[in-house]
């Protein structure tokens, strides 16, 4: 213990006492362990964790300014500099991330690298891409409202709609790494209508919330909610038409989260996102499952807009761990 506090991998930290008998000198991981950092790279926030590599939060930040995410991440990697080295990097895009040696979309791969390449990390630093909802549903399992649960998915709605699926403890990313990206599934499924590419997403996402809402509000009405925030809280408040249409929508959901289940049987659908995590949409998902589908339960996630950046710290410290003992 002396030889490894000495080269600072591990570090002392408190004593512990008994009833008899000499006191015990307790351990933690020292500075040159090293740290990993997380990054939630959304399309209008940026968001990071440093943890050491026991899960020690070290330093976190939050721009709502995407352009400045490569100074906020320059910054925190500066404080950083006694903390030993860098063991992996986690960044989470709101996109399919392809496994490497399959051939991707390169819109979306360009779309991606432009992403890493913009937060200045380190040149030969350890970086993986994750998706965005695959890494909240990583964190729902290991901190959030699945724990105990090895089998679930992460139903997240808002601006998008996508879903993180765990089974058997481990995160299915597909052979494309497109598992959950609902906004494929065909839709509409009628014979007067074809399919169209993502009209599930269209429709369903929040922008497409928003244009029924426009499309059904009169003057009489009084003023539209101008988000989904807003109309959730006049539905909230007994408004009858945002009511109806917040009931709707909750269908919708469900019929999407009955879908999964058909295929899944997972037992407990996970909801998050804007809209997702609004409890006045459960109840609508819940008897949508009940009309259609097997006995599974749904809840709202714990961990609200910070389960992609927590998932991402988790990500990254499995990898950080595994650097580690291959360089020690």
């Amino acid at each position: 213990m002396s030889e490894l506090e000495a080269i600072e991998l591990i570090e002392r930290n408190g004593a512990a006492h008994g009833t008899i008998g000499r006191s015990a000198v307790v351990y933690r991981l020292g500075p040159a362990a090293g740290y990993v950092l997380a990054v939630d790279h959304g399309s209008t926030q940026v968001s990071f964790r440093a943890v050491a590599l026991d899960g020690r939060l070290l330093d976190e930040g939050q721009t709502d300014e995407p352009a400045q995410a490569r100074a906020m991440v320059r910054a925190a990697l500066r404080r950083r500099s006694r903390s030993g080295p860098l063991r992996a990097v986690v960044v989470a895009v709101p996109d399919v991330v392809t496994p490497d040696g399959r051939p991707g979309d390169p819109t979306v791969d360009e779309r991606t690298r432009a992403a890493v390449d913009g937060l200045g990390l380190p040149s030969g630093a350890a970086v993986l891409t994750e998706n965005n909802v695959n890494c909240a549903a990583v964190a729902e399992l290991r901190e959030g409202v699945a724990g105990g649960r090895d089998t679930f998915v992460y139903l997240q709605v808002g601006v998008g709609i996508g879903a993180g699926i765990v089974i058997n403890g481990q995160l299915v990313r597909g052979l494309n790494g497109a598992a959950g990206e609902l906004a494929r599934l065909a839709y509409p499924w009628v014979d007067e209508r074809p399919a169209g590419h993502e009209a599930l997403e269209a429709r369903l996402g929040s922008p497409g919330l928003l244009r029924r809402v426009r499309a059904r509000w009169s003057g009489a009405d009084g003023p539209p909610p101008p988000d989904a925030v807003a109309l959730f809280a006049s539905a909230e408040r007994g408004h009858p038409v945002a009511a109806e249409l917040v009931r709707e929508h909750a269908r919708e959901v469900g019929k999407v989260a009955a879908s999964l289940t058909a295929v899944l049987d997972p037992g407990l659908v996970v909801l998050g996102g804007g809209v997702g995590a609004n409890p006045l949409l459960t109840g609508g998902v819940v008897g949508t499952l009940a009309e259609l589908s097997w006995p599974t339960e749904v809840v709202v996630g714990r961990l609200g807009e910070r389960a992609t950046v927590l998932g991402a710290a988790q990500l990254a410290r499995d990898l950080g761990v595994r650097r580690a003992v291959v360089a020690l």
